[in-house]
């Protein structure tokens, strides 16, 4: 006969799991329920305080600036995006190699890496014209300049990632005779990973910043170059809108690096 169990033995039932898309639409309504009070609160601060559309503009302008501009907004996103993917491609990957080479010699690292840091510490907007005036008005100087912002936050990241492997693991793979080669490829990448992958969504974000920095200086074309002429013209609802579309493209290349992550980088918990 088999014993008889009390719900004081077993305690109360469990809730059963929350499905994925479940917690994908409870996100979406809290993100879409702040945008909506963010813009509630843009719209009652313009009313209340009665600010001049040409200082800021009520929503409904700018989401009229939307839909009328759109075709310039579009064709002035399309050279910043690519300013913005190519830097970020090659500051973030020459980034990576330079971190590996640190990790691997302690000699170059303490020649070099303060270089980099002088290097960064000096102001976008001072070195864009520097770089126009070296490399022209075309696509190289916004490309380096993009680079720049991507380059450091990724080189810190990945030095930290490289290093953060503990005694114990290395300590292993010495005694299962494992070379240099070895332990870079089956232990120190695997543990940089999650570290990379963070500083890459700050690199993606900052380097459409770069891009629009580098179009403020000699540029006919780009959302840099039209904010500026925006700003002349006093087209404010054309200047908040192109905005929006900068963010959109931050976003977009955020929300890539994050999917990236989460092919590459299963053993994360989510």
């Amino acid at each position: 006969m088999k014993p008889v169990t009390t719900l004081s033995e077993t305690g109360p039932p469990r809730r059963p799991p929350r499905k994925p898309w479940h917690n994908y639409l409870r996100t979406a309504f809290w993100v879409i329920l702040g945008f909506v009070i963010t813009i509630a609160a843009w719209q009652a601060i313009i009313t209340i305080r009665d600010v001049p559309n040409y200082v800021v503009p009520p929503p409904g302008d700018v989401w009229e600036s939307l839909n009328n501009d759109f075709d310039t907004l579009w064709r002035n996103t399309k050279p910043t995006a690519i300013e913005s993917i190519g830097g970020f491609l090659i500051g973030s990957g020459g980034a990576i190699v330079l971190a590996i080479v640190f990790v691997h010699s302690r000699i170059l690292r303490r020649m070099f890496l303060p270089v980099v840091i002088v290097i960064r510490t000096i102001p976008v907007v001072a070195i864009a014209p520097v770089l126009v005036l070296m490399l022209g008005n075309g696509l190289a100087p916004k490309l380096v300049i993009a680079a720049l912002i991507s380059f450091f936050p990724t080189l810190v990241n990945m030095v930290e990632g490289l290093e953060s492997v503990n005694s114990q693991s290395l300590e292993l793979f010495r005694v299962l005779s494992a070379n240099r080669w070895e332990v870079f490829w089956k232990l120190r990448i695997y543990k940089s990973l999650p570290f990379l992958f963070a500083s890459l969504k700050i690199a993606s974000t900052a380097s459409v910043i770069g891009a629009v920095v580098a179009e403020w200086i000699g540029s006919d074309k780009g959302l840099g170059a039209l904010i500026i002429l925006s700003t002349f013209n006093f087209r404010t609802s054309l200047l908040y809108a192109t905005m929006v579309f900068a963010s959109i493209l931050a976003l977009v290349l955020f929300a890539s690096v994050a999917l990236l992550e989460r092919l590459v980088v299963r053993w994360q918990p989510e």
